[in-house]
């Protein structure tokens, strides 16, 4: 079993100072540095930092012991109940977890990030399996499969040791691209955002990857100005569009390839308050295929994602695991459907 001493002399340190980092001490003060370095020593040495998560582990092994079923969901607080994608995703894990005797737990992306508080938090809280949906420092993640089970609804997590339930969101925007090239349009531009509210980066998220593909692929060019970074809000969404306009009046994109559908509704309405028509001015495309979206006007292209059905496949993977009737972190990648409707339905001429 691996001691408080074992770290410090891995790390270099006193173990009183091991000991301070991991009870959070903060009676005196350690660097962040050495943090760094004691943290990521008790995930590659595998210890486990108090009683409370000893206890939990060996409990995971002792299948005489009782169980709690109860199943952790780590998400934006706010998702599950103002973002129409997430809430119907949340709907299907509940409803499939409720099925079969468990209860879901929400806690916050900052429960979980707290190292200090990571393995109390799980082990107060009876959780015997994790679903995340928001991306977590993936240093984490296997320090966390230490203990329980973990399933991402994310493919962010694709190239991660974790069981992933998800569509492949590269291919989907490859299709609305194509879908609005074939249509006649060479002028495209893209609106969305980074990985989370985070990482803003537009290049490493992958709706935004699939559109940089589809348009290489087509020969066409990718002008700066036409991509907004939205950060997920759908007030940047509308400004950035509206900004767009009034910048360039001559000179605007033909199409608009939207990462989500509230941020396509968003951007329309800044169209259509500029006297501009979709889709003859500017067609949308979004994704997600939320109820609003077929009450827009012009009603909303869109791709239709089985969010329903990526929840029950979670609740489902999850409980296998916790069960131990599958072992192995299995990939699950849903289909997806275009949704083709008034706001891109015109060829170009």
């Amino acid at each position: 079993m691996v001691r408080l001493k074992d770290i410090a002399e891995y790390v270099g340190v006193s173990i009183s100072t091991v000991s301070r980092v991991i009870q959070n001490d903060q009676t005196r003060n350690v660097n962040q540095e050495t943090r760094n370095k004691i943290w990521q020593a008790v995930k590659e040495l595998g210890y486990t930092p108090n009683q409370h998560a000893r206890n939990l582990v060996n409990n995971r092994q002792n299948k005489s012991d009782a169980r709690t079923m109860k199943i952790g969901w780590v998400a934006n607080p706010t998702q599950a109940e103002i973002n129409p994608y997430f809430s119907n995703i949340y709907t299907g894990i509940r409803d499939t977890l409720t099925e079969n005797d468990y209860t879901l737990i929400s806690i916050t992306k900052d429960e979980i990030e707290n190292e200090a508080l990571l393995l109390k938090t799980i082990h107060d809280l009876g959780i015997e399996g994790l679903l995340l949906i928001d991306s977590i420092d993936e240093s984490l993640i296997d320090y966390i499969q230490q203990t329980i089970p973990v399933v991402g609804l994310d493919f962010y997590y694709s190239d991660k040791n974790i069981a992933i339930i998800d569509y492949n969101r590269v291919a989907a925007l490859e299709k609305v691209v194509q879908h609005l090239v074939s249509l006649g349009h060479r002028d495209i531009g893209f609106i969305g955002g980074g990985i989370n509210e985070a990482f803003q980066d537009l290049n490493e998220e992958l709706r935004f990857k699939g559109y940089q593909s589809a348009m290489k692929e087509a020969d066409l060019s990718i002008r700066d100005e036409w991509v907004i970074n939205t950060r997920w809000k759908m007030e940047n969404s509308y400004e950035g569009m509206n900004q767009l306009i009034k910048s360039s009046p001559g000179d605007l994109p033909t199409a608009m390839v939207c990462a989500s559908d509230l941020m396509a509704l968003a951007a329309m309405r800044a169209v259509i308050e500029n006297k501009l028509r979709i889709p003859e001015d500017i067609a949308f495309f979004g994704v997600d295929n939320i109820e609003m979206g077929k009450y827009s006007s012009p009603p909303l292209s869109t791709v239709e994602i089985p969010k329903y059905e990526m929840g029950k496949m979670a609740a489902k993977t999850i409980m296998e695991m916790v069960e131990e009737k599958v072992v192995l972190p299995i990939k699950i990648i849903l289909p997806f459907e275009l949704v083709i409707r008034e706001s891109s339905s015109k060829k170009r001429t």
